[in-house]
């Protein structure tokens, strides 16, 4: 299973990013997409997250307002669009991926994924 990212980038405070994940390989079954952040010296922090199956999502409530998570399920890719993005949000995102993922969506934890990606930097300033 692989996980290619795109979109991240540089931008001021205010700004809008959007970033891509694209999972792929046969022995995936579509479960639970999205992302985590991290900062050096910090744990790797939940972000969004969508479950494929019903389209149900999880936000942190630091985002809840300004960052949308979406799919297209024929791409096998999942969207995140970032507005109104402010300084704290800047840091390494890592996309994740699992066929099952956190139980009934709540609180994501790094060890409910068993995919990632390379990681993709925001920097917001």
């Amino acid at each position: 299973v692989q996980l290619v990212e795109s979109g991240g980038g540089s931008v001021q405070t205010g700004g809008s990013l959007r970033l891509s994940c694209s999972v792929s390989g046969d022995s995936y079954i579509p479960g639970c997409v999205g992302w985590f952040r991290q900062v050096p010296g910090q744990v790797r922090e939940g972000v969004a997250f969508i479950y494929a199956p019903d389209s149900s999502t999880y936000y942190a409530d630091s985002v809840k307002g300004r960052f949308t998570i979406s799919q297209d399920a024929a791409k096998n890719t999942v969207y995140l669009q970032m507005n109104s993005l402010k300084p704290e949000d800047t840091g390494m995102y890592y996309c994740a991926a699992d066929s099952v993922g956190p139980i009934g969506m709540l609180n994501p934890l790094p060890a409910d994924f068993n995919y990632w990606g390379q990681g993709t930097q925001v920097t917001v300033s």
